[in-house]
């Protein structure tokens, strides 16, 4: 539920179809036609290499050279992104190597086709709680002022007791983060609170993880966050259309250890408090 959304729109994609390599390589891939795992790179780039909207990327027909030399870049860290530095960190040379060659070898678009989304990485069972405010636990509140956002955390009855109790997160766990628009002065600076922390201007939209059994089945390997389903709910606690989980699930990979969460620290300390 943080960072960049179009960058790690794309790094989810990407990272999707290589998982596809691991556990096939291109001639099954060819052989067998669409394995499940690579639907789900539908998310933005499209099973066949052509995005789902036009601010991402195409990956049919582009040089194998320049993808394998950009995957290995993102693997040891010279190019910066901790997402894709994880997810490249999975992949061995043989791998980097034949997905960059599959991907060149796809016929390049003649007309400027957008994909759709598979609606295992679209459709979410995450529900939002009207009752949220008063039957969850609140645990802090965190500024972005380059994004203008001020976010409050939140987690249910069920995620509550297993960090209190440092156990692993059970089906059923539920985490909220109202994000609220920051207030700006009549010169556009932000407006700080007397507390020093950014002054709210009303919630924008809701960032929202769930666990239920068997949520994550659908998912490919490489990017399962265990049972944790993600969505984003608009101000008005409308479910936002055309949802991509594929952000979240690549997002939070790499938080394995702590449930595939990036505050689950700050919630123990606030329930010790």
């Amino acid at each position: 539920m943080q960072g960049s959304c179009r960058l790690l729109c794309a790094v989810a994609a990407l990272v999707i179809l290589f998982g596809v390599f691991l556990v096939g390589g291109v001639n099954k891939l060819a052989a067998e036609g669409e394995p499940p795992a690579l639907k789900a790179c539908g998310a933005c780039h499209g099973a066949n290499g052509l995005s789902v909207a036009p601010d991402i990327p195409n990956l049919a027909g582009q040089r194998a050279r320049y993808l394998e030399k950009q995957l290995k870049a993102f693997r040891k860290g010279e190019r910066k992104n901790e997402v894709m530095k994880a997810i490249a960190g999975q992949l061995d040379d043989a791998a980097i190597a034949a997905l960059s060659a599959y991907f060149a070898g796809l016929p390049v678009p003649k007309e400027a086709a957008l994909s759709t989304l598979p609606p295992e990485i679209q459709e979410t069972r995450v529900t939002l709680p009207e009752d949220y405010a008063e039957s969850f636990t609140y645990y802090m509140t965190l500024d972005f002022p380059q994004k203008k956002q001020i976010r409050r955390y939140f987690a249910n009855a069920a995620a509550a007791l297993a960090a209190k109790k440092g156990e692993p997160m059970p089906a059923g766990a539920y985490f909220l983060v109202e994000v609220s628009q920051a207030k700006e002065d009549a010169e556009g600076k932000l407006v700080e609170n007397a507390d020093g922390q950014l002054a709210p201007d009303g919630i924008v939209f809701y960032l929202a993880m769930e666990s239920g059994e068997g949520w994550g089945a659908d998912f490919p390997e490489i990017l399962r966050n265990g049972d944790w389903n993600y969505t984003i709910f608009d101000k008005d606690l409308a479910l936002r259309d055309h949802g991509n989980q594929a952000l979240c699930l690549a997002c939070h990979k790499p938080q394995k250890e702590d449930d595939y969460l990036f505050t689950l620290d700050r919630l123990q300390d606030a329930l010790t408090e």
